[in-house]
């Protein structure tokens, strides 16, 4: 079990996700419970979104910290659609497309232009932060109407409409990343020039993975718009920071090509119990990022340290058969 642990940065964090939940539970007893369960999984939604949507982005050897800014967008659009009279479904669309727009503009600056990714992204952040603000004049979007508010509230078995939505862009995309065409996003990211020489349309690949990352930081927006019911004139701002932590975490590598949903998906988890359980044991919020900081390092300290034990297990073990197997490998040479 060791070994399975030690090889699979996924299964290590599942097992500190596990420990650290049964830890609170102890000191919490309601913290073990369905509705809590409910709780984390309403509360992770966004990160959940947008880290879903910038995860194929990542396996193509690129990086996009725009999400926040492309959400907070979308958010603005959907609130000042709504709030103008706009019917709902007119209004949803409206929100997607801005966010589709963002993605397929950082998708024309790197894939078509050759712009650096993390250059690109960052230039656009403070483009979309800029148009959101200058939309609102910096104010604060309240009065957004009951039906939207619908969408984020909890109702059948502990789901919101939203959480649902969410679930079902999870199977859909590992459904797509098992796929043929799902793996050239993970063939690109492995080794660009090998892809080419293969015949894969590189340039549309990483298009389409930045399409994909503003539509899922789209719908990001609109889960926090129901969600809260207002948009900020903050909205959204850092949580691709977090996102990007929560993907490493879950195994993500940043040089591209390695990654999978459940590493995605637990990560986030992994972040939401910790700010959930931090509630239950009544500690201030301040202390959030320190103990999420600390929990982080921790994780990664226990991973490394496994692969180090794993590896030079492996080595020692190499050696052994070397030793074993050495005097018959002379004796052939000398027969030869």
């Amino acid at each position: 079990m060791l070994e399975w642990i030690a090889r699979d940065r996924v299964a290590t964090l599942f097992m500190v996700t596990v420990g650290v939940i049964l830890a609170v539970g102890a000191a919490s007893p309601g913290f073990l419970s369905l509705g809590t369960a409910s709780i984390v999984w309403s509360n992770g939604l966004v990160l959940m979104l947008v880290a879903l949507g910038i995860f194929p982005v990542i396996l193509t050897r690129n990086i996009d910290v725009s999400g926040g800014s492309v959400l907070g967008l979308s958010a603005v659009t959907l609130g000042l659609s709504v709030n103008a009279g706009f019917a709902m479904p007119i209004a949803i669309a409206m929100a997607m497309g801005a966010g589709i727009a963002a993605g397929a503009l950082n998708g024309f600056l790197v894939a078509v232009l050759g712009a650096p990714s993390i250059v690109a992204t960052l230039g656009t952040l403070g483009l979309f932060r800029g148009a959101m603000l200058i939309a609102t004049g910096g104010e604060w979007i309240e009065g957004l109407p009951e039906n939207l508010k619908a969408l984020g509230a909890r109702s059948f078995a502990g789901l919101s409409v939203m959480g649902v939505v969410t679930a079902s862009i999870i199977i859909l995309l590992w459904v797509f990343l098992r796929s043929r065409r799902g793996r050239w996003f993970m063939v690109v990211g492995d080794n660009r020039e090998a892809a080419r020489h293969l015949g894969l349309p590189v340039k549309r690949i990483e298009f389409l993975a930045f399409v994909w990352a503003g539509a899922a930081a789209s719908v990001a927006g609109i889960t926090f718009a129901s969600q809260i019911g207002f948009v900020p004139n903050q909205a959204g701002t850092g949580i691709e920071l977090r996102a990007i932590a929560a993907l490493v975490l879950g195994g993500v590598s940043l040089l591209g090509g390695v990654g999978s949903v459940a590493g995605v998906v637990i990560g986030v988890i992994f972040f939401t119990s910790i700010d959930t359980s931090l509630v239950f044991l009544k500690i201030p919020a301040y202390w959030n990022d320190l103990i999420g900081g600390a929990m982080l390092l921790t994780v990664l300290l226990i991973d490394g340290r496994l692969r180090i034990a794993l590896e030079a297990r492996d080595r020692a073990a190499r050696y052994r058969r070397g030793e074993q197997g050495g005097p018959d490998l002379k004796n052939a040479e000398d027969a030869a």
